[in-house]
């Protein structure tokens, strides 16, 4: 048996915490955080008896120092329950712990109001606020507390005072300031260290754009119809122009090269003709495999020149990781043993019912898990070579967890500024699975989440819920997905995603075409007609941005408001408000900025209101949480003022608001609090 007492082996100490967060099975992982972002501890904290308790979040740097401390406020009365934010300041392997303890000052402060009024135990209770304060004096490090600490001390013990005038002396504002930087704590109790793993900006924040090289340059020849495939050379001129949108990501699908055997026609068809390219996710021909590149696309030497020119640029290249095998692969021939045989001796083809794809082998790890896990080591570290930073994973959710613990853990632990996207649309019990084992971002459910109700679930659960985690990357559209949304909505339901997405998340995305309404699907299929996963696009981007046909120009802003405000490049610190229209969202985002050798410290705040009903307009009312955007100066009427990002309007807006937003026009606010 334990020995009796804290410390003597007991789970619970003197004073109990629990369910401390974010907490990733009792620590077996680490919580995911980026340098620079607010992380939300929270923690139960809780004593016997009517003292009062106060709490600490306490952060550790990779070396075991700490360097914060945060003191943490109630989220409700009688809940116990507390939180606060910590903000590491580099990358690393960092932790975090809670401390728990009794307030002394607030226990005699809230006693003292009570029994003096009462008048019961006066001089007993002035006398112990003055041995308290007197005591805080003498340990304060801190010169003017202690003189404060000092000066309340001797006049709670005056008897010559009055007494009422001896206990304001010990809840003066100064003496509640001073036991603010200084809290008299007594029973201190902290929880074990719990793991926090920093990574790099990139890991959780930015902007994504999807295009496919091939089709950058592609040009189809008038009188025959053939086409000449774009390469990286003819990719790379289109670089400014996504640059210039503010993006931070340019992703590529497959560049290796295509398989030939069951190659896909256009719009999916089972025959493909000569000059049809196939689907990039069909890896492999006697031209090579994943260590290869598209003889189209061009040379190692050429994807180096267009990895430099992105960069040059300020923007990384995402290449795709599709872990599966057109039929002639190498790898089909020379290890069947990373395949699953059928009993007719064929070697089975992927299959997401209803949906074939007869040019696609899967792979299977429970034959020779050594062998394909350190052939796919190899490709990585290859990719990696070629300046790669960032990985796109084809369905990660067909492959055994265990695998991508292991890969990603073994990638990051050489190179720690590697980044994993999971392109996992799956169960959400396979998709937290996969956050935990490693990936930094995945793909998420926001797109199918269109409606006031399921954005306000669905935001709640990303920025509370599983935000330690999982971090979503908000794409509005991807070579596979089109939704109903957008396929029925217009040009607004197109402009609406993408404020949802770009206020919404630290981290969105689009593949090309959004920006031109392309919004047509295949018969019977959620993605677009003549996709261009089957065949060439050749899209003039210049020309509809002339004619005043591409959303180009507002998505530039997005990512221009997102660059300016760095409340909107934190997940966690999300508030949603409240609306009388039951088609229009409002959510903020907050966020206190430290101090600089450059400039002062300061809050940033963004307020979004938007319509998302993209056929109608909508007018009401709106009701902020006030508390929640930590407003300083409100004006006697209790007014502050708000700066509309999109259209440079100025309101004063209070608690209740009124709007009206037509979604033909201009279908949100986007607010910033001034101050």
């Amino acid at each position: 048996m334990p020995r009796p007492g804290p410390g003597g082996g007991l789970r619970f100490g003197r004073i109990p915490i629990t369910n401390v967060q974010p907490v990733i099975e009792d620590g077996a992982f680490p919580a995911k955080a980026v340098r620079g972002g607010d992380v939300q501890v929270r923690a139960v904290v809780f004593r016997e008896g009517h003292d009062a308790v106060g709490v600490h979040a306490v952060l550790f740097n990779p070396s075991g120092v700490e360097v914060q401390r945060t003191r943490l406020e109630s989220l409700g009365k009688g809940t116990d329950a507390w939180g606060g934010v910590v903000t590491p300041t580099s990358e690393g392997a960092w932790s975090f712990a809670v401390e728990g303890w009794t307030d002394l000052y607030a226990t005699w402060a809230h006693n003292a109001a009570v029994k003096i009024n009462a008048g019961v135990d006066v001089e007993v209770m002035l006398a112990e606020g003055a041995q308290l304060l007197a005591t805080a004096a003498g340990e304060s490090s801190h010169a003017t507390d202690a003189k404060t600490f000092k000066h309340a001390a001797k006049a709670l013990a005056d008897g010559t005072l009055n007494t009422n005038d001896r206990l304001a002396a010990g809840n003066s504002g100064p003496v509640r300031a001073a036991v603010a930087r200084f809290p008299l704590r007594d029973l201190v109790t902290r929880s074990r260290r719990y793991p926090l793993q920093v990574e790099r900006d990139a890991a959780g924040r930015g902007a994504w754009y999807e295009l496919f090289p091939r089709s950058e340059g592609a040009r189809r020849n008038p009188d025959t119809g053939a086409w000449t495939s774009g390469n990286f050379t003819t990719a790379a001129h289109r670089l400014p122009a996504v640059a210039a949108m503010g993006f931070d990501v340019v992703y590529l699908p497959p560049i290796h090269p295509i398989g030939t055997i069951n190659r896909k026609g256009p719009n999916n068809t089972l025959t493909a003709g000569p000059g049809d390219p196939g689907s990039p996710w069909a890896i492999g021909s006697a031209a090579g495999g994943h260590d290869a590149i598209h003889p189209d696309l061009g040379s190692f030497a050429d994807f180096d020149a267009f990895v430099a020119a992105a960069n040059d640029l300020d923007l990384e290249v995402a290449l795709d990781l599709a872990l599966q095998c057109a039929p002639d692969h190498p790898w089909a021939t020379e290890h069947p043993e990373w395949f699953t045989t059928r009993i007719d001796g064929t070697i089975a083809y992927a299959e997401n019912p209803p949906k074939k794809y007869q040019d696609i082998y899967p792979l299977n790890f429970d034959n020779d898990p050594a062998g394909l896990s350190t052939e796919i080591l190899r490709i990585v570290r290859l990719w990696i070579d070629h300046g790669v930073r960032i990985f796109r994973v084809d369905n990660p959710h067909t492959k055994p967890v265990w695998f991508w613990e292991w890969l990603i853990g073994t990638v990051n632990a050489e190179r720690p500024d590697v980044v994993f996207l999971a392109e996992a649309f799956t169960r959400p019990a396979m998709m937290a699975a996969l956050g935990r084992a490693g990936f930094q971002q995945s793909y998420s459910y926001f797109t199918w989440r269109n409606t006031k109700e399921e954005l306000e679930e669905y935001l709640f659960h990303v920025s509370r819920e599983s935000a330690g985690y999982f971090r979503p990357n908000f794409f509005v559209n991807t070579p596979d997905i089109l939704s109903e949304y957008l396929q029925f909505g217009g040009p607004a339901a197109f402009k609406i995603r993408a404020i949802l997405a770009a206020m919404g998340s630290p981290l969105w995305g689009m593949y090309a075409g959004y920006e031109l309404f392309e919004h047509v699907a295949r018969p019977g299929a959620e993605e677009n007609i003549d996709n261009e996963k089957y065949e060439y696009k050749d899209r003039d981007f210049a020309a509809f941005q002339a004619e005043g046909k591409s959303l180009a120009p507002f998505i530039t802003a997005l990512n221009r408001i997102r660059r300016a405000h760095p409340a909107l490049l934190d997940l966690e610190n999300l508030t949603l408000h409240t609306s009388s229209d039951d088609a229009t969202l409002v959510f903020s985002k907050h966020k206190r900025i430290a101090a600089t050798a450059q400039e002062p410290a300061r809050k940033d705040t963004i307020i979004v209101v938007i319509n998302v009903d993209p056929h109608s307009m909508r007018q009401g009312q709106v009701t902020l949480d006030l508390d929640a955007l930590e407003l300083d100066g409100l004006s006697a009427e209790g007014t502050f003022e708000v700066q509309d990002l999109v259209t440079g309007a100025t309101w004063n807006w209070s608690k209740q608001n009124y709007f009206r937003l037509d979604a033909q026009l201009e279908p949100a606010h986007i607010l910033h609090v001034r101050r």
